[in-house]
């Protein structure tokens, strides 16, 4: 499942925000940046201190970045495996098929912290589970170990690897992990409480110091939490007639076709972001009523925490229900669906051996993915398996040297980029200071930034790399000043379009177009003559 669609996915178009900071934020920090105080970050530190350890060591590039992707993608693969193998091949076979299918098709090979974060969090229970498995039941009454602690030690780095990586992660984790330790004797309790603690001071830590704790706390509670909500999320309930992302619209235009009868693509959203909790409490409940059934039961606690998992993840899709934050969270509790359905049935027909109710979660995937949600997912797989064995892709490339950028839509629009990338690469010197950005700066839904990483030996001239509307562009943001430290601006009309049913349309502080008016002068427009997609801008003599 993930061979077949491989080559198209290195030469998928990327985000060119979220894969953009993906490739720039690592660099900034080998540059001696820090996360929160230098460049805006929403998240924990773990994914960028490894993609710059991969990039100080392989060099920066869109390839590299995207090899930890596919690891991450793999990892969540293997986990959900994992999970589900104790209970038969097949069947976790069936759920690490369905995992394939959800992950590889929400974001490609992007490297996002998202992603590493649920891969670290899913293997680290696994670990947490197989040392609950050899301490045994016998573990309240004498302490039997069965080497268990190696992996309490292991399952807790790992846990703290997550937090590293998204710190949202902390309610999945605490319930996941408390169910697993629940009950073990206190040598085996601490081993598994000692190891995550030490990671996540350590980490944390030396974050803390680096930035400041006010700097900290701002950055990965206050900005996500308070600053930008009002300007993500999307109504709950997804609307039943049209998609309400913006990005999930604009992918439209550029959708494979399918022959099979199916909802509309929005119908689709509604239909998952139902199925969605209904499955993980369905699980939650089930595991919890094998539990107490029978406390001494490996099989039931298992069951229990990973449904315990993918409930605690709930939130990340419930406050931005579109068909990516769908997929990051289905993972887990839509793909081991098929394992609760066949242990369900197994448990109240155990004299039909174990063919039927595999039978049954197979079908169950099945329905899920080829009559409720096949277009975000069996479709693009499958369309992104007909790109590989063709060697045709979808995606147009923009170019610097030795470093490239695969974009996603209208060619006009990666042509006008790459007319602005050899414009600027023409006329700047090392040194001098870029800025990318809307533009009209009063709104900041989204932005390219990839186009930083196309000109490492510029320096951004804002910590917004990544921009958000409600931060970037808020009163007092620091953003007219960022604009007016750069010796070059590219601003974009590509984004004009954007229309989200939320505050992303709010217009912000006027202070950084007064800056570009009064200090900075049109070298060039590239694209459509009367909006042209990007615009060129040099500081006035």
């Amino acid at each position: 499942m993930v061979a077949l669609p491989l080559r198209a996915l290195f030469h998928q178009g990327g985000s060119p925000m979220e894969e953009g900071f993906m490739l720039v934020f690592p660099e900034r920090v080998l540059a001696g940046d820090v996360p929160h105080r230098d460049f805006l970050h929403l998240y924990g530190p773990g994914s960028l201190w490894v993609l710059a350890g991969v990039y100080e060591l392989f060099g920066t590039s869109l390839a590299a970045e995207r090899v930890v992707g596919l690891v991450q993608q793999i990892a969540i693969i293997l986990g959900v495996f994992a999970v589900a193998r104790p209970f038969g091949r097949t069947i976790a076979a069936v759920c690490a098929t369905m995992a394939a299918l959800l992950s590889l098709t929400a974001n490609g090979l992007v490297a996002l912290a998202w992603n590493g974060g649920v891969a670290l969090a899913l293997l680290g229970l696994v670990a947490g589970l197989q040392g609950r498995r050899r301490v045994g039941p016998s573990a309240d009454r004498d302490g039997g170990d069965g080497g268990a602690g190696r992996w309490f030690v292991l399952a807790g780095i790992l846990g703290a690897g997550a937090l590293l990586y998204r710190p949202d992660l902390v309610v999945a984790v605490v319930l996941a992990y408390g169910a697993t330790a629940w009950r073990l004797p206190r040598g085996q309790l601490a081993r598994l409480v000692v190891s995550l603690g030490a990671v996540l001071v350590a980490g944390y830590g030396f974050l803390l110091v680096r930035a400041g704790p006010g700097t900290v706390l701002h950055g990965l509670f206050f900005e996500p939490v308070f600053d930008l909500r009002d300007g993500r999320r999307l109504p709950v309930p997804p609307s039943w007639d049209h998609y309400d992302g913006a990005l999930a619209a604009v992918g439209q235009l550029i959708a494979p076709g399918w022959s099979l009868p199916a909802l509309t693509g929005p119908q689709q959203i509604v239909v998952w972001f139902f199925l969605l909790p209904l499955a993980a409490v369905a699980e939650v409940a089930y595991g919890a009523w094998r539990s107490r059934a029978d406390p001494s039961s490996w099989r039931a606690r298992c069951l229990l925490a990973v449904g315990l998992l993918g409930l605690g993840m709930l939130p990340q899709a419930l406050q931005r229900p579109d068909a990516t934050h769908l997929a990051w969270v289905s993972c887990v509790p839509l793909a081991l669906l098929p394992l609760f359905v066949a242990e369900a049935v197994a448990g109240r027909r155990p004299r039909r051996g174990a063919r039927v109710p595999v039978a049954l979660g197979a079908v169950v995937a099945l329905v899920v993915l080829f009559a409720m949600i096949p277009h975000p997912t069996v479709r693009i797989w499958a369309d992104l398996t007909r790109q590989s064995a063709a060697g045709e892709y979808g995606a147009s490339e923009v170019t610097r040297d030795d470093r490239n950028f695969f974009y996603i839509g209208a060619d006009v629009i990666s042509d006008a980029a790459q007319g602005a990338v050899d414009e600027l690469d023409r006329r700047a010197e090392p040194g001098d200071r870029l800025f990318v950005g809307t533009a009209d700066l009063r709104l900041t839904p989204y932005s390219d930034a990839y186009l930083y990483y196309l000109f490492p030996e510029l320096t951004p001239a804002t910590r917004y790399i990544e921009m958000d509307p409600g931060v970037a562009n808020a009163e007092g943001s620091g953003l007219a000043d960022d604009v007016a430290s750069a010796d070059w601006l590219i601003l974009s009309h590509v984004w004009d379009p954007w229309d989200e049913p939320n505050e992303s349309r709010t217009p912000g502080s006027d202070a950084p177009n007064e800056v570009v008016a009064r200090s900075f002068c049109v070298v060039d427009a590239f694209g459509e003559a009367e909006t042209p997609y990007f615009l060129l801008y040099q500081r006035c003599r």
